[in-house]
């Protein structure tokens, strides 16, 4: 199996983070991972600017009805691509991005309420 057809079904916490990966439902995983309602899924993007299309529509697709659905870019806050807010915003998802740090923390919380909420995170 390789990294990319990971797959965890569920809602998990992201437990930790860093040294290039994460740790979530009593695993690790090296290198950058989206967290749906659905589960958690090793993606290819390693750095913020590699998010494509093909990445947001996969979250769509898979996500079912979603409220936000957070970007964590990274050590930093970089910009996700116009063209790709404006897919989210058309789908009726709010869109926040941050750095991945901040991305973690705030997935974890907004799961721990209930919400409706996906996370896009690159590893650092």
């Amino acid at each position: 199996m390789t990294a990319l057809q990971g797959y965890v079904p569920g809602r998990h916490k992201v437990e930790d983070y860093g040294n290039g990966g994460f740790r979530f439902a009593d695993m690790s995983h090296r290198g950058s991972i989206m967290a749906m309602p659905t589960g958690v899924r090793a993606i290819a993007p390693a750095a913020w600017n590699e998010i494509d299309a093909a990445t947001i529509e996969q979250a769509l697709a898979e996500s079912g009805e979603l409220d936000l659905f957070l970007v964590g870019t990274g050590k930093d806050l970089m910009p996700l691509a116009a063209p790709l807010r404006a897919r989210l915003r058309d789908a009726g998802v709010g869109c926040e991005t941050m750095s991945t740090g901040a991305a973690v923390r705030t997935y974890n919380m907004l799961l721990d309420e209930g919400r409706r909420v996906a996370a896009l995170l690159i590893a650092v």
